[in-house]
């Protein structure tokens, strides 16, 4: 189990008890304390975020709820810390939000600092890691929206049947290992010993496609047509007619008794290969 020490910030601690804990005690942290432990995991990286206000609560909770259930599970000892969290009044609150505001102050100078050292392809690379991050946590949050709004899942390929199938009864140490000879498997059947899973496939497909009718017609009625497919290609192509054409610079070139016309874009790069259909390995 991992261990979390009691936060140092070297000013008093007012114990205030809590009415729904027993023997518990929430220590209130003064927002003038000068200086919090510095946040930087090297000395050349840039500086950890800093935690939020349920974190330094949790930081200060855990040893106290670890001790009163020895026995339960670590998930189940972060719920009660979270039911405890959510219990907790506004002035109870105030003491972590202040901590967190004196950390993230801390943190924003901090990453200033960061900043101004670093040579301008390290600023790029910078902020590009930034970029993909915030891509990744907007595409997390779109997929949970999504579960919470029950969208169907995809139709499962004929591959992943015959995996499922097939799983519990093939050697492996790892599932690495056995998705791997399962894969190499699917390969090596023919066409009739395939045509049972790819027909689950076809059935998955119909499935797929009549759920998502039905949930597509529930996200109008609620007034979510963003979430109907092509709606967002739609909107962009709607915006672009929109917005006026720029016209391109044609420049004219005189050669040696030729004249050849240059347009102010180049050709494209090459398109990347389509990728193979799931479910269909090539045999």
């Amino acid at each position: 189990m991992v261990s979390f020490s009691l936060m140092s910030v070297g000013a008093s601690l007012l114990s205030k008890p809590l009415g729904f804990l027993t023997g518990v005690s929430v220590f209130r942290i003064s927002a003038a304390v000068p200086a919090i432990k510095s946040f930087s995991s090297t000395s050349d990286g840039p500086p950890k975020r800093p935690k939020t206000s349920y974190l330094h609560f949790t930081q200060q909770q855990w040893p106290v709820v670890s001790r009163q259930y020895p026995d339960v599970k670590i998930v189940d000892l972060s719920r009660k810390i979270a039911q405890q969290w959510r219990e907790l009044t506004p002035e109870q609150k105030k003491p972590f939000e202040e901590a967190s505001a004196v950390a993230r102050k801390q943190y924003n100078a901090e990453m200033e600092r960061y900043k101004a050292q670093l040579s301008p392809s390290q600023a790029a690379a910078l902020k590009e890691a930034w970029r993909v991050k915030m891509a990744k946590r907007k595409a997390v949050r779109k997929r949970k929206e999504l579960k919470s709004l029950g969208k169907p899942k995809r139709p499962k390929t004929g591959l992943f049947i015959f995996i499922a199938a097939k799983y519990a009864e093939t050697k492996g140490a790892t599932m690495l290992t056995k998705t791997k000879t399962l894969m190499e498997e699917w390969k090596k059947l023919n066409t009739t010993q395939k045509e049972v899973y790819l027909q689950q496939a076809e059935d998955e497909k119909i499935r797929y496609k009549n759920e998502m009718k039905a949930w597509e017609e529930h996200m109008r009625e609620i007034g979510r047509e963003d979430l109907i497919r092509g709606s967002v290609s739609r909107a962009k192509k709607t915006a672009s007619a929109k917005r006026p054409k720029k016209k391109s610079r044609v420049k004219t070139v005189r050669t040696t008794g030729t004249v050849r016309t240059a347009g102010a874009k180049t050709a494209a790069t090459s398109i990347a290969s389509k990728t193979a259909r799931k479910g269909k390995a090539e045999e």
